[in-house]
């Protein structure tokens, strides 16, 4: 009976698989959400900023409910970024020196997605744009446009069988690309780990970050009064850099694919003051009586300046 009742759990599974395919472009989204964090795959990726290339190979694992990605360059300098949950390490080969962080969220190497899709279609459009080939394998391409000026577009190519990123482009006002994320071969369920050369552990100069415990954000010595629609909190730490011991405040703020950070540290001589861009990152930078503010994120520079506008000390 216990046989037979699985048999037929297992066909009905099938068929409800076959036929639930996703019916509208935020579907696809939720799907390639899924996908990413639960799969086991690996792959060749090129990424694209800041006007450079930059081809790794890519591995990414999900075991005893752990998410694990991990990055290897192909071309001098040679690196190695992992990812364990929210644990990040890089590890430079040539000078063997091996930095770790420990983040107070987990951060995808390929493309971040907001967790809650409920309000996600208020702050953007999104729509279904057609199909290609990447990597030789059929996407179904989402196209994702901003409703308002605080945000960059974006394409995604999401794999039809697996509902895998395949490719992520970020444009700017003008249409131009900022930034694009491609896989040249995806492999699902591989087996084999990516094999960098063994590295004697005793003989890296190791460097932890430590993140202190996140705050209410209530307990900041500064506040927001300029706050772009369908941005939240993400958390709100007190830092201390190594170097110069110096106290620095960290609120990130996010909607899903955006996040800025807000810096605030006391102020050293005159202070910056201002805008400045690399690639897709803005930042802007304001003095508050002795305190230096500087707001930075893969948003347009007019995002970072409005926030930055509004900051105020408690």
């Amino acid at each position: 009976m216990l046989v037979r009742f699985l048999v037929v759990f297992v066909l009905s599974f099938s068929v409800v698989a076959a036929e639930d395919k996703p019916g509208d472009a935020l579907q696809w989204l939720e799907k390639m959400n899924a996908a990413m964090k639960m799969l086991n795959y690996q792959g060749t990726v090129i990424f694209m900023k800041n006007g450079q290339l930059d081809t790794m190979k890519y591995r990414h694992s999900f075991v005893n409910g752990v998410e694990q990605e991990r990055l290897f360059s192909l071309n001098t300098p040679l690196r190695e970024v992992m990812r364990k949950s929210n644990e990040v390490s890089c590890l430079f080969r040539e000078t063997k020196q091996k930095v770790i962080n420990h983040h107070p969220i987990d951060s995808s190497f390929i493309i971040n997605l907001p967790q809650n899709s409920e309000n996600l279609d208020k702050l953007y459009s999104i729509t279904l744009h057609g199909n290609e080939s990447v990597a030789m394998l059929p996407t179904q391409i989402i196209d994702i446009r901003p409703k308002d000026q605080y945000r960059y577009a974006r394409k995604v190519w999401i794999e039809s069988n697996h509902y895998l990123p395949l490719k992520v482009e970020v444009y700017n006002d003008d249409g131009s690309i900022l930034e694009q994320v491609l896989f040249t071969d995806l492999q699902i369920d591989g087996n084999s780990e990516l094999n960098a050369g063994v590295v004697d552990e005793n003989s890296l100069h190791v460097t932890h970050i430590h993140t202190t415990q996140a705050e209410p954000f209530e307990q900041a010595p500064f506040m927001l009064k300029n706050w772009p629609p369908g941005f939240n909190t993400v958390f709100f730490i007190r830092n201390s850099l190594q170097q110069s011991q110096k106290a620095v405040d960290h609120l990130l703020i996010s909607d899903g694919f955006s996040s800025v950070s807000v810096y605030l540290e006391p102020k050293q001589d005159q202070g910056l003051q201002g805008p400045n861009s690399l690639g897709s990152v803005n930042s802007f930078s304001r003095v508050i009586e002795k305190f230096q503010i500087t707001v930075l994120g893969e948003v347009p520079a007019k995002t970072v300046e409005f926030i930055a506008s509004g900051v105020a000390l408690r």
